[in-house]
This record gives structure tokens, sequence and C-alpha cells, in this order.
């Protein structure tokens, strides 16, 4: 049987890990200028908004059901932003930063006042990755994931900057 003393710390501690994250993330993105996040830098084959969009659409989809089932955003922003999406197949105009800042900073506390209840729920689908099993292991990939772009961007802006 698990501790639901532990649960609750488990949760709290990824509370704040998502919390710095998402903050380290926002600060990087209002920091940056349209054509820096537009452009197509070599042996990248998305770009900084790409990578946004991405964490926003990522962290709806696994949490909220987006697009089906969450209406906080367009439903287009799928098209554009999923998993196997590129910039070089958009056929619509990708949304302005400040709009995605918007987004994610609306998402924030809307995945911080997930409860303890439903992190512990098992999850309605599967990934074609990982071992997931529940709606708190979920979260902590989106953390993880999350970080992961955020390198990435940096990366990517570091090389913007070069050219």
């Amino acid at each position: 049987m698990i501790n639901k003393e532990y649960i609750l710390m488990e949760v709290f501690y990824m509370s704040k890990q998502f919390e710095m994250t998402r903050s380290a993330f926002l600060s990087f993105v209002k920091d940056l200028d349209e054509e820096t996040a537009d452009m197509q830098v070599r042996y990248f084959n998305n770009t900084i908004r790409w990578h946004i969009g991405h964490v926003l659409v990522t962290a709806e989809g696994l949490l909220f059901g987006y697009p089906k089932q969450s209406t906080n955003f367009p439903e287009g922003y799928n098209k554009l932003f999923a998993s196997g999406t590129k910039p070089a197949d958009w056929d619509t105009e990708a949304p302005e930063l400040s709009v995605l800042v918007e987004c994610l900073e609306e998402q924030q506390p809307r995945i911080n006042e997930l409860s303890e209840d439903f992190f512990k729920q098992d999850l309605p689908y599967t990934l074609p990755f990982g071992n997931f099993k529940t709606y708190g292991d979920i979260y902590e990939m989106i953390i993880q994931h999350e970080s992961e772009h955020l390198g990435k961007m940096k990366a990517m802006k570091q090389v913007v900057q070069a050219q």
C-alpha cells in the first residue's frame, strides 16, 4: 500500500519542479523576437517557435485531452505543433510569440490545480514509448519534456546568433 503522505510529498515536489521548469521556459521565450523564433537553422528540422508550440500542445494533449476534450486554444495548433510536424509543412500562419506565451501562462495554473487524485488515476491511453501508467507518470514526463525542449531552443538560439 502506498503511503498517502508520500504521494502528497511527491506531488508537491513535482509541482515545484514544474513551476521552476515552466518559469525558465517562459523567461526564455519572452526574451525572443519573432525573427529568431522562425529561423530555420542547419541541423535542426524545426524552429524555436515550433518547440514552443509543441511543449504547449503536448502538455495539453496528455493532461487535458487536447484537441478533442480541451478547447483552451485553437484546434489548429495541433496541426502545427504535434509530434511529427514541422514548419516546412505549415500551410497556415503560426501564432505570434505573445499568443503562445499567453497560452503557456494560462495553462500553468490549470496544471498546478490538478489534484492528487487526478495524478493517481490510470491513463486512458498508452504511449508508443516509456512505461507510463498514471497521470502522475505523465506529469513527470512533461516536466522532463519541457526541459529537453528548452535546452534545444537555447542551442538553436546560439546557432542563430552566431550566423
